[in-house]
């Protein structure tokens, strides 16, 4: 046993925000260290938790990091989940760099969190060192999650939530149903439709390849072996992006490939500061 990690160099805390109005209790977990820290932007349905095995990797020893439950999702109080949208998590986020005093960092974000991150990344691109995208939108094709709000209209929050989760649980890719069991205890209902209607909007109008292909610095693009047919992949690789494809995974590679996922952090990190 004496070989075993401890679970006490990692840190879970409250932090008391109020963002564009709004009061929050925004759970984290961060760890300290040496090195440079990676920010961690989860994605809808998921939670901070999807990163903390960071904390027992030997690849990254020493590597300080923090991530935080979105509003809406995980153990974060949020008293008004009308306001909660992708530009509101962009904000949230700055103010939690701002509170954690986090000035330059590694990035990486996982679906709406690789959107949150990557409007982060081009409203102030010094503070980045590097951008691991993953399956963060850049195209409208993108949204094959969020445009469920289209193209299953409802007024009713709570109904449409839960046809959402049954239509996830029966997807034929890796992981989804695992995902879709979790979903009733990861989200507010209450922050689906704003979070899913600005998902859309964005991608669809938000000139993202635009953005993402400008950004100065080192960026990984991580997709599941299922979706290798993403239209816009030589385009990423064409623009300097590396690409990483996950092998035996969909949309959840920290799901369905963690080991292999971490790799690929690992060794992307560990080139971005050799250079």
């Amino acid at each position: 046993m004496s070989d075993m990690p401890s679970t006490s160099e990692v840190t879970y805390e409250r932090l008391e925000l109020r963002v564009e109005d709004v009061d929050l209790r925004l759970a984290v977990s961060r760890r300290s260290g040496t090195l440079a820290p990676i920010v961690f932007l989860h994605g809808f349905g998921s939670t901070k938790e999807d990163y903390v095995d960071i904390a027992y990797d030997p690849a990254f020893a020493e590597r300080p990091f923090l991530a935080c439950d979105a509003p809406g999702c995980g153990e974060t109080e949020c008293h008004d989940l009308s306001k909660v949208s992708i530009p509101f998590l962009v904000e949230t986020t700055r103010a939690v760099l701002q509170g954690a005093a986090i000035d330059r960092f590694h990035l990486v974000g996982h679906s709406m969190g690789g959107l949150t991150g990557l409007l982060l990344a081009h409203a102030d691109p010094s503070r980045v060192l590097s951008f691991v995208d993953i399956e963060g939108n850049v195209a409208p094709e993108d949204c094959f999650l969020s445009r469920q709000v289209v193209t299953y209209p409802s007024d009713d929050a709570q109904g449409f939530f839960d046809d959402f989760i049954e239509r996830t649980r029966r997807s034929p890719f890796f992981s989804s149903a695992l995902y879709a069991a979790n979903l009733r205890h990861k989200v507010r209902p209450g922050a689906v439709r704003g979070i899913f209607e600005s998902m859309v909007q964005l991608s669809d109008n938000g000139d993202l390849m635009s953005k993402f292909l400008a950004l100065p610095f080192p960026r990984m693009f991580m997709y599941g072996e299922q979706n290798s047919s993403l239209s816009y992949l030589p385009t990423l690789a064409s623009g300097g992006v590396e690409l990483a494809e996950i092998p035996s995974s969909g949309h959840f590679p920290m799901y369905s490939n963690p080991v292999a996922m971490w790799r690929r952090i690992a060794g992307f990190l560990s080139q971005t500061e050799a250079d």
